[in-house]
């Protein structure tokens, strides 16, 4: 009797542990695979898991956060790049990139900027239109995302594209519809190059406003362009404005210095004062043209009848008196970096200064730190420009037509397949797809929804997926970089 009592109290022992161990098993699930999934088991996170659980059992990815957006998940996250993809053994390092999760069955769209990223939920346009996820991933050697110590040598397009392939060969396996590259300016030459370097991974690309600087040396084409945009009367008050910044460089360099000092500003790496002040006044015309318009010129003071203190107020105003500081160039090490390695840079004749500029439109070179080695590569570009003409497949370039970095661009010819350059008249380096005339914006739209997977309707027809939704759209517009950058 004692032993069959015995046996009762274990068996009803053992039945409620297993009812227990079952509810806490079922309690626990998301957490275990949370766990599981931060061990880099990617096993365990299958395609019924949390996104956020198979996003984070891929080996290497880590999350920073998540933030709440209406109709969408966004993660910022870390992944685990090797500093040289050409011997991964040499390190790694930490890239963070973002993801704006729609769902897996839509297609999703690889957006850059070229430079840092954006850690606030943002959609670029071709993801408004095919209503996609979009992966943001921010470039190397931008902070944080910076291998330490630093070996500049590794910072180069293929590099660059090379990190976006791996991103994307992570990423397709839980994404596994249509993918879309996409940038604006520096974005778009970066979107151009990951697609010249993989182009099976991408199924179509949107580049924005993207230069091409094919001979580094030969800049005629922005000569052109500054010489007629626009009307005469606007040419000449712009002209006549950063003469007169140039002819009262006494007095308003006077300010600069107060307002240097006041900002404990220093000029290291350009090397002096003077130059940083003349290398923001030559930036003044291609600033305004950049980022405004014919209708701004009315609002422009006459350089004749100005104060100083207008003259100085309106070169800060489009150029920004910052620019060239150590401070300010700091941010942008790795693009001017880059400029004068690979990409290269515009230079101007401005005959209208004529005998009033001591250095000229200067090389990119004097805007990086002089202990990093630089070495120009000609051929970098020409490749990527050869390549895009004669073997570029569903690749869409915008340009705005009074926008000075549309001046050297990207053209395709009868090599390339399912390609398209279009111009938004009268736009600035914000163009996009909507500022269009109306057969290349529905052609446009058309070709971005059959890239997607996306059933388009035709051409006539197409229209984006999804309204425009002020804050989420607006912020992904390009940054007003106040300097000569893409």
């Amino acid at each position: 009797m004692r032993n069959a009592l015995r046996w009762l109290l274990s068996l009803v022992v053992l039945i409620g542990a297993a009812s227990t161990a079952g509810t806490a098993t079922a309690a626990e699930a998301p957490d275990s695979a949370t766990a599981t999934a931060r061990s880099g088991i990617g096993a365990a996170a299958g395609p019924q898991a949390d996104i956020k659980d198979r996003i984070l059992a891929i080996p290497g990815m880590s999350l920073i956060e998540e933030q709440p957006y209406p109709g969408y998940r966004f993660f910022v996250l870390n992944y685990t790049q090797p500093v040289d993809h050409r011997n991964p053994r040499k390190g790694t390092f930490q890239q963070r990139l973002t993801l704006l999760h729609k769902d897996t069955s839509r297609p999703t769209v690889f957006y850059t900027s070229g430079y840092s990223v954006r850690t606030t939920p943002s959609r670029s346009e071709p993801t408004r239109i095919a209503d996609a996820n979009q992966v943001s991933m921010e470039y190397r050697f931008f902070t944080p995302s910076r291998p330490q110590p630093a070996d500049w040598s590794k910072l180069d397009i293929w590099q660059g594209a090379s990190d976006q392939h791996r991103i994307f060969t992570a990423l397709k396996k839980v994404y596994d519809r249509k993918w879309i590259a996409t940038g604006g300016s520096k974005g778009g030459m970066t979107a151009t190059y990951f697609e010249r370097f993989y182009p099976r991974d991408m199924d179509g690309v949107v580049a924005y406003v993207a230069p091409n600087d094919v001979v580094e040396h030969e800049d005629s084409r922005y000569d052109r362009f500054f010489a007629t945009v626009s009307t005469q009367e606007c040419r000449d008050k712009l002209n006549a404005l950063q003469r007169e910044a140039l002819v009262r460089r006494t007095p308003l360099q006077a300010k600069y210095r107060e307002w240097a000092a006041a900002e404990a500003a220093t000029f290291t790496t350009v090397g002096t004062l003077d130059k940083a002040y003349e290398a923001v006044v030559l930036d003044f015309v291609w600033a305004f043209w950049q980022y405004s318009g014919e209708a701004q010129c009315a609002d422009l003071p006459a350089a004749a009848g100005a104060s100083d203190q207008e003259v100085y107020d309106v070169i800060d105003q489009y150029s920004g008196w910052s620019a060239y500081t150590d401070q300010s160039l700091a941010n942008y090490t790795p693009y001017y970096y880059q400029a004068a390695t690979e990409m290269g840079s515009p230079s101007l004749r401005m005959p209208h200064l004529k005998g009033l500029t001591r250095y000229g439109y200067q090389p990119a070179r004097n805007f990086v730190p002089k202990d990093i080695p630089i070495r120009f590569k000609p051929l970098a570009m020409a490749d990527v420009d050869f390549w895009v003409r004669t073997q570029g497949r569903s690749m869409l370039f915008v340009y705005g037509g009074a926008d000075p970095w549309g001046a050297e661009r990207f053209r395709v010819d009868l090599g390339a397949k399912d390609s398209y350059v279009y111009t938004a008249p009268g736009a600035n380096h914000g163009a996009n797809v909507a500022g269009l005339v109306e057969a290349e914006r529905a052609k446009a739209t058309e070709r971005i929804l059959t890239w997607a997977g996306v059933s388009a309707p035709q051409a006539e027809q197409a229209a984006p997926l999804r309204t425009y939704d002020a804050k989420l759209d607006r912020s992904q517009q390009l940054d007003r970089a106040r300097s000569l950058r893409p």
